[in-house]
């Protein structure tokens, strides 16, 4: 069964790396798809995600873009109902910890920075990023794409000295940030991306010919490497397609990474991050969906794009927000079905 599956990624590749990268897409009626219903087994997709949240994340979340957090004033955030606040430094160095002034409370975010240090707007104590009585900072990390704070009280799991990356691109890329907020839980949004058959049904705009090459099978312990779902798809630009084979692996339990192994732009990667929230004004739990697009490509040509990334990476957020507009109604009724229950 696995010599067969190979043997079909294979043929399947050979088509991709063979293809001139830009097709012209056929017209096709979304109704005359064929459906992938039979293929997409609920206990596949149930037992892959049961396998990714077992994972441990170092207690590392994910909250920001790295270019969110500057040196001219504080920002602020929420990770599982914690209030938290950031700041730089003069020479770039990084600072998070509780967003509550320890004396009397106030939304730190709300203050301003002098020298390094963070002021509060209330009564004006400053705090220099070390630890300070009633204050307790909280170990972050740049990763030059995203910001991670440590918050070892909520992920309750062994600390790790850094978050758990997925490998990124070798050589030059340009990379553009997207974050949305939806009702529901880091492993709806998880769960979402371990059901690759939804692709051109959910997002016929964005994919075509979407197939599935290979994906685990059910079961709970299953080696690493072959925890994974290979899928052919051709993504839309308007009526040209560009056909390349992704993979996705969860290398933590709330991340779920999209990786091109094969036609244009191998070696990119879509990293989906799930950041707990807390609950909202409704009681109802809120997830913030922190996705990176770090596209790569060997072409000559590609530099321009570099060049251009100020003006690529708008167009870039813009295709991001309108997938996970339309996948977080996906989370969303999985959350509500499961509330429900």
């Amino acid at each position: 069964m696995r010599d067969a599956v190979a043997a079909r990624v294979t043929a399947v590749s050979k088509t991709v790396a063979k293809a001139n990268p830009f097709t012209v897409l056929p017209r096709l009626q979304w109704e005359r798809q064929r459906p992938t219903y039979r293929d997409a087994q609920p206990a596949i997709i149930e037992h892959a995600l049961r396998r990714a949240t077992a994972r441990p994340s170092g207690n590392w979340f994910a909250f920001a873009a790295s270019t969110d957090v500057g040196t001219r004033r504080p920002f602020g955030t929420k990770i599982a109902g914690h209030e938290v606040v950031v700041w730089r430094e003069p020479d770039g160095r990084l600072h998070a910890g509780p967003g509550a002034c320890p004396h009397l409370g106030a939304d730190l975010s709300t203050g301003a920075l002098d020298c390094g240090q963070l002021v509060c707007a209330w009564h004006g104590l400053k705090l220099s990023g070390a630890r300070h009585v009633g204050w307790t900072p909280y170990p972050v990390h740049d990763d030059g794409v995203l910001l991670w704070a440590r918050m070892d009280h909520v992920g309750g799991e062994k600390a790790t000295p850094e978050p758990i990356l997925p490998q990124r691109p070798d050589g030059a890329s340009v990379h553009a940030v997207t974050r949305l907020v939806g009702t529901c839980e880091p492993a709806d949004v998880i769960a979402n991306r371990l059901d690759p058959w939804h692709g051109s049904w959910f997002h016929p705009y964005s994919f075509a010919s979407l197939d599935v090459l290979s994906a685990p099978p059910p079961g709970l312990d299953l080696p690493a490497e072959a925890d994974n779902f290979q899928v052919a798809v051709t993504f839309h630009i308007g009526r040209i397609g560009v056909p390349v084979i992704a993979e996705f692996t969860c290398p933590e339990r709330r991340t779920i990474v999209m990786r091109i192994v094969e036609g244009e732009g191998s070696g990119s990667v879509v990293e989906t991050h799930a950041t707990p929230i807390g609950p909202g004004p409704d009681g109802r739990a809120r997830t913030a969906v922190i996705e990176a697009v770090i596209a790569h490509s060997d072409r000559p040509g590609f530099v321009h794009a570099l060049r251009g990334g100020p003006v690529l990476r708008p167009f870039m957020r813009h295709a991001a927000n309108r997938l996970w507009r339309d996948d977080l109604v996906y989370a969303e009724r999985r959350y509500d079905l499961r509330s429900k229950r």
